[in-house]
């Protein structure tokens, strides 16, 4: 298929600025890929298909979508073909900032949680009458997890 400099220019772009990338399987070439604009589902399908027969990109097929993930070798490639810097990496490779601790907390201490919930609810009774769950009790209806009928 002949593919357009300027198409492979921006599909490698795309691809090289996210890691990722994804294309619902449908062949129909006046169809536009819903994240690259102006190139067609099609080129692009067939220019990742290119990249996974050099092993630059791995891909993965499900529920009729193609997901498209760049390898290192792929990395390596697309920045020799787009000239970038090593200093340039795709956002799939860039670390998160961590999430910071509010001021005067220290980390764990936070209210809420499932820590919380658990040791508040040890010894003390939920709902009414002051029983757990479980069997027994038989207030309300069943009076547990498949406990059916007593």
């Amino acid at each position: 298929m002949f593919v357009t400099k300027k198409d492979r220019l921006a599909v490698y772009s795309y691809l090289f600025k996210e890691g990722v990338c994804v294309a619902p399987k449908n062949f129909q070439d006046q169809l536009q890929h819903q994240d690259i604009e102006g190139v067609a589902n099609l080129v692009v399908i067939n220019l990742m298909k290119s990249l996974t027969s050099r092993e630059y990109v791995r891909t993965t097929f499900n529920w009729q979508w193609y997901y498209y993930y760049l390898t290192n070798e792929g990395i390596e490639y697309l920045r020799e073909y787009l000239h970038l810097p090593t200093e340039v990496v795709p956002d799939t490779l860039k670390k998160a900032a961590p999430a910071r601790a509010r001021a005067g907390e220290r980390p764990g201490e936070r209210e809420g949680g499932f820590e919380g919930d658990r040791e508040e609810g040890k010894g003390k009774g939920k709902g009414k009458g002051g029983k757990g769950f479980g069997r027994g009790g038989g207030e309300g209806r069943g009076g547990g997890f498949g406990g059916g009928r007593d």
